[in-house]
């Protein structure tokens, strides 16, 4: 086995790489992680460069991992601002880094793709040479460390045998319920209600009523519906919803939105909110396999309830109407999703850092965070969940 090195998705024909990706998380298909580079989201002057890995045996490519080197920690949503801190503090370099993430995208399923492989023993020998080649790159390369982001728990335990520490952290998706599925294989929202005491039912069900007496109607937009004019729009809920915080960053922009519509579309789904004809909101996902992730939100009008009616409601809705199966909501944001639908789930990182002094004192505080994570679950009614794999 050797393992081949890439400074971009180009340098890999399509076809191959989406044979391994196979019917994992889109956010790593060809497609999406070339929109993000011919856009110039990632690449010079962004924070963000390809180091993308592929596995070969007799030529023939068995493995592949998206990796970057990253020069910050930006759009992680595994944060590590404190550890980059406490470096610069003692003065050891912390950037650049070796990030293993779907660009932006903070969504579970597998990092090491490896194609339709089944037997047990050949993929542990693949994800074991794609974990250490990692290692060996960074280190060849002078970076400090290695990050594996929102991994699955067999790549975690993976990891972890090649010497990388993990990290417990969670978020919060929608499982279709037992009770919630006919026997075509969708269900309905007052299905889905039936999992909430009469307290929560009647509080989802006016926040409901409230977005449509305001005039409010949504709609789900996919595939053919869907266009590079559409653009403009997306990048209007995009930016505003970043531009309103003081921390926002555009790590995205409009050409990057019109990529999307043009080769990622089957991908796509957009939740739409209008009023008078004129559109006042929405969320842009992504879809595939019975799974929908949520990304961006925008607000273009100051509706009450409107952000959970796009951003969890009608989500639900969709998912229930066509038989998807789970909803990923994205990162943050427990307060509002917990209680409406979305459980806790545990998700799993792995780090190592090469400075001895400062790798000890973050397995150390990993060590504690993880028990502190571990407590407080136990007290969100024990409804802590494994992640589901794909």
């Amino acid at each position: 086995m050797n393992v081949d090195v890439l400074r971009s998705i180009h340098a890999v024909d399509a076809a191959t790489w989406d044979a391994l990706v196979g019917d994992g998380c889109p956010f790593f298909e060809h497609a999406f992680l070339a929109a993000v580079e011919d856009a110039g989201c990632v690449g010079p002057g962004t924070g963000w460069a390809p180091r993308h890995l592929v596995l070969r045996e007799g030529g023939r490519a068995v493995g592949a991992v998206a990796a970057w080197e990253k020069r910050n920690s930006n759009a992680e949503f595994v944060f590590d601002w404190a550890w980059a801190d406490a470096a610069a503090r003692a003065g050891i370099p912390y950037y650049p880094k070796l990030v293993i993430a779907a660009p932006f995208s903070p969504v579970g399923g597998a990092r090491m793709h490896l194609g339709d492989e089944t037997s047990p023993d050949r993929r542990r020998e693949r994800q074991r040479a794609l974990a250490g080649a990692s290692v060996e790159l960074a280190r060849r390369e002078g970076m400090s460390g290695v990050h594996w982001l929102f991994v699955t728990p067999e790549e975690s335990e993976v990891l972890d045998e090649v010497g990388l520490e993990a990290r417990h952290t969670v978020q919060f998706h929608w499982r279709r319920g037992a009770g919630e599925t006919r026997d075509d294989g969708t269900g309905d929202f007052e299905a889905f209600l039936g999992r909430f005491n009469s307290k929560k039912r009647h509080q989802i069900r006016r926040e409901r009523r409230e977005v449509a007496a305001a005039g409010v109607t949504t709609r789900v937009l996919t595939g053919d519906a869907l266009g590079p004019e559409m653009a403009p729009l997306l990048w209007s809920l995009y930016t505003s919803t970043v531009d309103k915080f003081a921390w926002g960053q555009r790590y995205l922009n409009a050409a990057f939105f019109e990529r999307l519509l043009t080769t990622w579309r089957r991908n796509l789904l957009l939740v739409l909110a209008e009023r008078d004809g004129q559109i006042v909101g929405g969320t842009i996902n992504g879809a595939k396999n019975g799974v929908l992730y949520g990304r961006y939100w925008g607000g273009l009008a100051e509706i009450p309830f409107l952000h959970f009616e796009v951003c969890s409601y009608a989500g639900i809705d969709h998912c229930l109407r066509n038989g998807f199966t789970r909803f990923e909501a994205g990162a943050g944001g427990g307060s509002h999703k917990y209680g409406r639908g979305f459980d806790p789930v545990l998700t799993r990182s792995a780090h190592v850092i090469f400075h001895p002094g400062l790798d000890r004192a973050v397995r150390q505080f990993l060590r504690e965070e993880r028990e502190a994570l571990r407590r407080e679950l136990e007290a969100m009614e024990g409804k802590l969940l494994e992640p589901a794999v794909g």
